[in-house]
């Protein structure tokens, strides 16, 4: 028999690294023997990890994560060298020898590691003999009414965990030691002497007596008994469809009984952040549709699994991480999300998207009917309706520029800064910049803003990516230089007397109220504040706070929000590039009005106004031109 050494050696010789690596990463060719794909280790848009078929080593030129096919499954699965030999030899189907490993420690992780694997294999097996008993017939009857056949139920593995407390501990306790038990997450246990007539029943319905000591003092071991009582039993599993943990759905309808669904703990072989429900079955079909389908928990994604949707996945009911979201993208960016309707669904839902949003996937948002998570939905109206609502699916955004127009009335402007408020946060966790414009675009039609403020709001908010606090209702609806033509009108030498310049050898000629209204009277602000309202308020109250004159509640917070911060000086310069700012703004909507009209003329074949407008767009255009600094 070859040595460990030698094995691994020759074990890495007949290893086809780009079929390895390609479980895990999209890979395409470029070149002879290279192949290229999204590197799994680090962010990135576009491709720069690099695996070379023949020299059988991968490298990573935006991270530089670089190595041969050990050091790959080493990092992308969280293992040591021994177990990444022998992950390999099970993925080319080869025997392994008895292995060798670096340090004492290591040997033991990996026995252990083993080992609470055998266990959960053993469990698994006992749980499926347990539904065939008599004693099941409750949970078989539970699992014919969710639709579950007899096809499915041993496809997903479903098993049976009866009322018993020291059934399954009885089973596996003549093969592994309490402390292996202790480890496995299967077993909750009481220390000798402590009070014990029952233990909590949160696992079941079963209660659990301890036996009294037999001398006090004596030395014994803790009492074990099952987790997981009068429950549905799902395995979750590995990549490599290993049964690492379960999930425990209760039969008993008492307040006793526990949570609807108990979970495993996190073990040496279960991080719940880190695994998918289904993926190890869903993963070929989600490459090869090129989209996966994530719901929240196993009944959803088994009944839509057996529907015939093989790319579906589950987060199984915690919160999405982004752990996860990089997991489903070794195998596509594309994703449906498909989250209970109700209010905590659809929080879920938003979550889930933020984190995919921030990992560049394309995504869709299926909502179904009130009252129906996908499971009901499709024992009630089938897998073509399903099918139906999986091709409707929104856009992501799509989907959030309706839940704010719902939650907000975008008829008035603070609706308005409402459902922009709403949606910035979002927009921000979107990586290209071009994908933000061309997104503001649509939400600044949809919503009716102005392009250029949510532009500004934009280009504010990508200094800071991670921000989430979103200015407040007069930011979001003046520019600068309308905030700074607010101040100046403020200041007219009716109400204070005389210009506000205080600065050494400023011109005592500069009437920042005089300029500021005249422009103001020819170009109103954009949402319509006018010169003439702030001035009729103004000229009725001269000695009162102009915060508190006679305004609409709108404009009152408006200006009052222009005039808290007055750190600038209104110096000539200021007030000239604030109107020349205004001026264009208003050129600018002139101009997008005109090519609106220009296309409506077109299409009734109006030529005489299409000849104005042509005349018109010409002279706008060379404003603008002018307009701009040199």
């Amino acid at each position: 028999m070859p040595s460990a050494l030698d094995f691994k050696d020759q074990l890495k010789q007949q290893a086809d690294i780009v079929r390895i690596i390609g479980e895990y990463v999209k890979l395409r060719k470029s070149g002879a023997q290279n192949f290229q794909g999204l590197c799994p280790f680090h962010k990135e848009k576009t491709p720069s990890f690099s695996v070379h078929a023949t020299r059988g080593y991968y490298h990573c030129f935006g991270c530089g994560e670089s190595g041969d096919v050990y050091k790959f499954l080493q990092k992308i699965e969280g293992i040591s060298f021994g177990e990444a030999v022998r992950e390999l030899a099970q993925k080319l189907g080869v025997p392994m020898p008895k292995m060798q490993f670096d340090s004492p420690a290591e040997q033991r992780e990996a026995a252990l590691r083993m080992k609470l694997l055998d266990i959960h294999e053993r469990a698994c097996s006992w749980f499926q003999e347990q539904l065939r008993k008599p004693e099941a017939a409750h949970a078989r009857e539970y699992l014919a009414g969710r639709g579950l056949n007899a096809e499915m139920i041993a496809k997903f593995r479903i098993g049976y965990a009866p009322e018993s407390g020291f059934l399954l501990r009885d089973r596996l306790r003549g093969e592994f030691d309490d402390e292996l038990l202790k480890a496995s997450g299967l077993f909750s246990w009481k220390e000798a002497g402590e009070a014990g007539a029952e233990h909590s029943r949160s696992g079941g319905r079963a209660t659990v007596q301890v036996p009294p000591t037999a001398k006090e003092g004596l030395n014994v071991p803790p009492t074990y008994y099952s987790k997981f009582r009068d429950r549905i039993m799902f395995p979750i599993c590995n990549e490599a469809g290993r049964v690492i943990a379960f999930t425990g759905r209760t039969l008993a309808a008492d307040e006793k009984s526990g949570p609807k669904y108990l979970n495993s703990p996190e073990t040496s072989i279960y991080s719940k952040s880190r695994v998918l429900f289904n993926l190890n079955h869903a993963k070929e079909p989600i490459r090869k549709l090129e989209y996966a389908i994530l719901v929240e928990g196993q009944m959803d994604c088994i009944s839509v699994y057996a529907a015939g949707f093989h790319n579906v996945i589950a987060s199984s009911g915690t919160a999405f991480t982004d752990a996860q979201a990089r997991l489903v993208g070794r195998f596509s960016h594309r994703i449906v999300v498909n989250f209970d309707p109700d209010t905590a669904g659809a929080a879920a839902a938003e979550r889930s998207l933020a984190l995919l949003v921030e990992e560049d996937f394309e995504i869709k948002v299926l909502t179904l009917e009130s009252g129906f998570d996908p499971d009901l939905f499709i024992r009630k109206k089938g897998a073509n309706a399903y099918a139906a609502a999986l091709k409707a699916a929104p856009r992501y955004f799509d989907y959030l520029i309706d839940r704010a127009r719902s939650k907000f009335p975008v008829r008035t402007p603070e609706g308005k800064v409402k459902a922009l408020n709403y949606l910035l946060p979002h927009i921000q966790r979107v990586p290209s910049r071009i994908a933000r414009m061309e997104l503001a675009g649509e939400i600044s039609q949809k919503i009716g803003i102005d392009s250029a403020v949510l532009a500004q709001e934009l280009k504010s908010a990508a200094t800071s990516r991670t921000s989430h606090s979103v200015k407040q209702l007069t930011s979001v609806q003046v520019t600068d230089s309308e905030r700074i033509l607010v101040r100046a009108l403020a200041t007219q030498s009716e109400l204070h007397g005389g210009h506000t310049s205080t600065r050494e050898g400023a011109d005592e000629e500069f009437d920042p109220a005089l300029q500021a209204r005249f422009v103001l009277e020819q170009e109103p602000l954009h949402q319509g504040l006018t010169a003439e309202s702030l001035l009729s308020a103004m000229l009725a109250a001269p000695d009162t706070d102009p915060t508190s004159l006679d305004l609409s509640e709108a404009d009152r917070r408006l200006l009052s929000q222009c005039l808290l911060h007055e750190d600038e000086e209104l110096t000539p310069e200021l007030l000239e590039g604030a109107i020349l700012s205004l001026r264009r703004r208003s050129l600018e909507r002139r101009q997008r009005q005109i090519r609106a009209e220009i296309l409506e003329a077109e299409r009734r074949n109006d030529s005489a106004t299409l000849s104005h407008l042509l005349r018109e767009k010409i002279e706008v255009d060379r404003a603008l031109n002018q307009s701009h600094p040199s």
